[in-house]
């Protein structure tokens, strides 16, 4: 038997020229990570010189603050964003840790990188934002899906340009409430408050700006993949289950439930299907037992074998 003590032992070691294959995965998530936050924060920045600072609309949390020193003194955003940040920074490293930070202080310098690179092009004449005196439509159509895309993409990567995108993450993450949802209600007050010092329909724009935006980033943090789960219970819910697998080619799952008035055992149903097979299934279950209860969800995404792969 070899041993530790046998000059013949070889210990199982990663040769000095290759990689393991979790090196690799990592390397390959890590990239595909700081991609993600590099392009959101592109579009952002974008989003903000191109549409919102020329039509001077407005924009919440903390980049908000930032575009009202900017039209009140001309400080320029990429550098108020960088230092009002750095109190809330604070506050994220004690409270989502410094994994979750280090993406966080990612987005903040690259936010300000690239509006200090857009802020030079314009003043050099490089680059011409999108002015308008009568199409605000337009540009709150623009803005509201260039901004909620970029902040979107932000945080799938799991980073914030920072602002109250961090107390949207810490909310996010012991409350469970919608990241889009909160970053509404927060931008909402600080947008009332900036009624001091723009006119109020440059607001009443902006709100739509936020609306739009944060519905797009909901879409982008949950999915946009069509489907619908059903919730049956039936007669012979087996042979329900064999028809669906069947005729529909879906997986089906048998959950056991109890009636609370009842108190009958029964079993239930349960499929996810496409949006192009709900009318399909709706016919099978009403063939199968026409007094079947049929319960149908949104679902946001669906992965694995039959539907989407990550």
């Amino acid at each position: 038997m070899l041993s530790k003590t046998n000059p013949f032992f070889r210990p199982n070691r990663p040769s000095r020229g290759g990689s393991s294959p979790v090196n690799n995965q990592r390397f390959w998530n890590a990239a595909r990570t700081w991609s993600l936050l590099a392009l959101g924060t592109a579009l952002y920045a974008f989003g903000l010189q191109y549409f919102i600072l020329p039509n001077l609309l407005m924009e919440g949390g903390v980049t908000g603050i930032s575009v009202l020193l900017n039209y009140a003194a001309n400080i320029p955003v990429s550098i108020s964003t960088l230092v009002l940040n750095v109190p809330l920074f604070l506050i994220g490293w004690r409270q989502l840790g410094r994994g979750a930070m280090v993406y966080t202080v990612g987005g903040i310098v690259l936010l300000s990188v690239v509006l200090w690179i857009l802020e030079q092009g314009v003043a050099m004449g490089w680059f011409v934002p999108f002015t308008t005196e009568h199409d605000f439509i337009l540009v709150v159509l623009y803005a509201g899906v260039t901004l909620g895309a970029g902040l979107g993409l932000v945080f799938r990567a799991g980073g914030t340009t920072g602002g109250v995108d961090i107390i949207a993450r810490i909310l996010h993450r012991w409350k469970g409430w919608s990241m889009g949802q909160i970053l509404l209600t927060l931008d909402i007050l600080i947008l009332g408050a900036s009624l001091i010092f723009i006119p109020k329909e440059k607001v009443l724009y902006t709100l739509v700006i936020v609306f739009i935006s944060s519905k797009i980033i909901d879409s982008i943090q949950e999915g946009v993949y069509a489907a619908k789960a059903f919730n049956i219970i039936c007669e012979a819910p087996e042979k329900l289950a064999e028809k669906i697998a069947q005729e529909l080619e879906r997986g089906v799952t048998l959950l056991p439930a109890v009636g609370a008035y009842s108190k009958d055992d029964r079993t239930m149903v349960y499929c996810v299907v496409s949006r192009f097979e709900i009318r399909k299934l709706k016919s099978l279950v009403r063939q199968h037992d026409k007094r079947a209860f049929i319960v149908i969800n949104d679902v946001h995404d669906v992965l694995g074998e039959g539907f989407r792969e990550e």
